[in-house]
């Protein structure tokens, strides 16, 4: 894992907010437009459906390329069933909807009232969390263009060998083939898919989604409230700045 800073240059005394609190932040934003370096980036949202989260050990991975039956890196969120929401943002010069991009996908675990956002490092079991200062982030890496959330604990119980998960899961003729849901668009959305876990008792799903511009390392960013409780998780694809 690779440690990013992103700096949006200086301004005036006092500075202004930097990300992710940066006025530019989108995730959740539904019809509205945002302002950016880019130009104006039009952004809407797409219900996903629930995520089963039994441990509350949140894993955020390319799903094609790094997901495992253990030690796969995770965040700690709240255990239970929370939604998931994907941010899509227009990032055509004449917003006309000709290019769009998932610019956020979010996991809520509450509707209160968001107070400041951080960079949340993921880890394995037992490594350590270091503390994120500024705009610093410890990502996760993306090398088959998707990124997904799912449980820690139920990646081994709820999969079958991993040495079968490509030709018998994710790419092959039949209709439910993970790529084959992700590029339907009557399922939710092309480029999006609720999946659940073939050895599945109790729902245990993943769901998962284009990256943004695709290949790279994104961050997963926290909502807290006053109090520092965690109110969503959000993947940032670093589509807007």
């Amino acid at each position: 894992m690779n440690i990013f800073k992103r700096i949006f240059g200086t301004s005036p005394q006092p500075p202004p907010k930097t990300w992710p609190n940066h006025p530019t932040w989108g995730a959740l934003k539904n019809s509205v437009t945002l302002q950016t370096e880019d130009g104006p980036r039009f952004l809407w949202t797409v219900e996903c459906g629930d995520l089963s989260l039994p441990s509350g050990r949140l894993v955020a991975c390319d799903p094609f390329v790094f997901l495992s039956p253990s030690d796969t890196p995770f965040i700690l969120a709240p255990k239970g069933r929370f939604p998931v929401v994907v941010t899509l943002a227009d990032v055509s010069d004449q917003q006309d909807r000709s290019h769009i991009r998932e610019a956020y996908a979010s996991i809520i675990f509450s509707r209160e009232v968001e107070a400041c956002r951080k960079s949340i490092p993921l880890a394995k079991d037992g490594e350590a969390r270091p503390e994120m200062k500024g705009d610093d982030f410890v990502g996760f890496g993306v090398d088959a263009g998707t990124a997904c959330f799912v449980d820690e604990s139920v990646i081994g119980p709820c999969m079958p060998d991993p040495k079968s998960w490509h030709k018998s899961l994710f790419e092959n003729d039949r209709v439910d083939s993970w790529f084959h849901r992700m590029d339907d668009p009557a399922h939710i959305r092309e480029g999006i898919a609720n999946i659940t876990l073939p050895l599945a008792k109790n729902g245990e799903n993943l769901i998962l989604f284009h990256s943004g511009w695709g290949d790279g390392v994104y961050p997963v960013i926290g909502s807290f409230d006053p109090a520092g409780h965690l109110l969503a998780a959000h993947i940032d694809f670093l589509v807007l700045k």
